[in-house]
């Protein structure tokens, strides 16, 4: 079988068998990988991608799955999630960080060095290679403003070093969307700062955050890009379906732009609700909303 043939090639890693992928990911659905791997090196990554290509297997590449939705069909071939390659090391300006690290763990690391340029990012729970994929961003700051190089494996197996400007980073856009490239590293370049300033406007973007977004359930964070001209969330108040309830998932009370799992949601609930949400505001409004969240995977 393939997975004993994996176990034997890569004895140092993770691997599993049928694995729910519901257990990784933030709205806590979504079926299985058929078989899912964790590296904790970038070498390893390296190896891994060649081997799975040798066997002809479908590879897919997860983060911290906090703004993705994996079907109830679970997903074919490998996954392999990175979370386990999570190094953050600071050098003077400069923050180097694996792509499994949280994005709000490395804000954090910038305040303990003094170093200002992430705050916009203390509240996004999605790892740093996610955050590269769509160019995360939050309260008028994006990641690309702040980032230097990234480190890249292609599909084929080759490690590269990409410039800012090599990422084509635009309004949650970058190119490894087309280019399927796996983020491995990132080196971001901050300024220096005064930590109580640095400090304080985390602690209020804290709040704002956790005063309007429905941290107490799982969900997959903002479900749709900021269409030009208007914000979601009153979009989706004004048509009346704050508070809906299909299946399981709930368009949050808290705040519309948010689906939450309020019992036991399949990935199916999320993305019916997402269909019904866009049907509704594109009848009553003539506006196309476009989800922010990736959905992936097979149907049952």
């Amino acid at each position: 079988m393939l997975i004993e043939q994996m176990k034997k090639e890569f004895p140092n890693s993770m691997i599993k068998a049928n694995e729910p992928l519901s257990l990784y990911t933030y709205t806590e659905t979504g079926g299985p990988a058929d078989i899912l791997v964790l590296p904790k090196e970038k070498e390893e990554v390296a190896a891994m991608v060649r081997w799975i290509n040798e066997q002809q297997v479908p590879l897919t590449v997860l983060g911290n799955a906090s703004n993705l939705i994996v079907k109830d069909g679970g997903i074919h071939g490998v996954v392999m999630v990175l979370t386990e390659m999570n190094d953050i090391t600071v050098n003077r300006h400069q923050i180097t960080v694996q792509s499994g690290a949280r994005l709000i763990d490395t804000s954090y690391a910038a305040l303990e060095a003094g170093l200002t340029g992430l705050e916009f990012a203390c509240g996004i729970p999605g790892s740093i290679g996610g955050a590269v994929f769509m160019n995360a961003g939050a309260y008028e700051g994006e990641v690309s403003e702040v980032i230097h190089t990234v480190t890249i494996l292609t599909r084929d197996g080759e490690i590269k070093t990409l410039k800012n400007k090599d990422l084509e980073f635009s309004y949650r856009h970058s190119a490894i969307q087309e280019t399927r490239d796996i983020v491995l590293e990132v080196e971001f370049h901050l300024e220096k700062g005064k930590p109580a300033d640095i400090k304080m406007r985390m602690e209020e973007l804290t709040f704002l955050r956790e005063s309007k977004q429905p941290l107490e359930y799982p969900s997959c964070g903002s479900v749709f890009k900021r269409p030009t001209g208007y914000f979601t969330g009153k979009l989706i108040q004004e048509a009346g379906l704050q508070g809906k309830i299909w299946g399981g998932a709930q368009i949050s009370e808290k705040h519309a732009g948010f689906i939450v799992n309020i019992a036991q949601a399949t990935a199916t609930d999320y993305i019916e609700l997402i269909a019904y949400i866009q049907k509704v505001i594109l009848e009553n409004t003539g506006v196309e909303l476009v989800p922010e969240v990736r959905i992936i995977g097979e149907d049952l």
